[in-house]
């Protein structure tokens, strides 16, 4: 492959299949994305290269043209304007570090970002440093034999975060998501049913402990009937008085 052949570090994401991986992206020099390094997630449809590759950021960083949420990319040359001429040497030499060097704010994926950097540049600077050094600051190997490696495991907790946020937010727009359902993508909604699973659990508890106490009362009922003799037995069970003090 051309890419591992640059230099670039790739990592299958399926042994199986080999138009699904991830590569590493180091922030071009001279910009506020100099020391950030991301995860990038690489799909490459069976038309490839005819039609462009899907890419996605899967550790956060802020731009204008990046959803935050998704870490989608909005480039023209790869989501309009793609030629079989290319290929993904050119998307991780020139178009992505193209597209940290120079935002376009007028087409924006991330609105904050866009009007940030429209309204005060310094202030954007210094909001996508921050990201970088919260979100992009360690390095990371992509490896498999390195999945213990802790900086994997952070990179891989905050991919997991980002999607999850985004399926939420799809459902949400697609109206699937009914009442009083829980949604296990979210750690706030899974707690919520794994503690109507406690009380779910606390109820039948409760029922369970009323059947031993009403098995117990029977049993004492009955003992208390083979102590009458059988004269006498007759006579209360005859006896719809005796009946209502049992």
């Amino acid at each position: 492959m051309k890419l591992v052949m640059s230099k670039f570090e790739v990592r299958l994401n399926d042994d199986t299949n080999p138009s699904d991986f991830y590569v590493k992206l180091f922030g071009p020099k001279d910009s506020p994305f100099e020391d950030g390094i991301w995860k990038i997630h690489v799909t490459l449809p069976a038309a490839y290269p005819y039609k462009s590759p899907s890419i996605g950021f899967c550790n956060r960083i802020f731009h204008p043209n990046i959803d935050e949420a998704s870490g989608s990319v909005c480039l023209d040359v790869i989501n309009q304007t793609w030629s079989p001429m290319f290929d993904l040497v050119n998307v991780f030499n020139v178009f992505l570090p193209q597209l940290l060097l120079y935002p376009n704010p007028s087409d924006p994926l991330n609105p904050s970002a866009a009007s940030l950097m429209n309204r005060d540049k310094k202030a954007y600077e210094q909001k996508v440093r921050d990201y970088v050094r919260t979100y992009a600051s360690q390095n990371f190997k992509l490896r498999k034999d390195d999945d213990s490696d802790d900086d994997d495991d952070d990179t891989t907790e905050s991919e997991n975060e980002r999607t999850n946020k985004y399926k939420k937010a799809k459902r949400d727009s697609d109206g699937t998501e009914q009442k009083g359902t829980p949604i296990t993508d979210t750690p706030h909604n899974h707690n919520h049913s794994h503690e109507t699973k406690i009380d779910r659990t606390c109820d039948e508890n409760d029922n369970d402990n009323e059947d031993v106490l009403d098995e117990l009362d029977n049993e004492n009922e009955m003992s208390d009937l083979d102590d009458i003799p059988n004269d006498d037995c007759e006579d209360v069970c005859d006896d719809p008085v005796a009946d209502l003090e049992l």
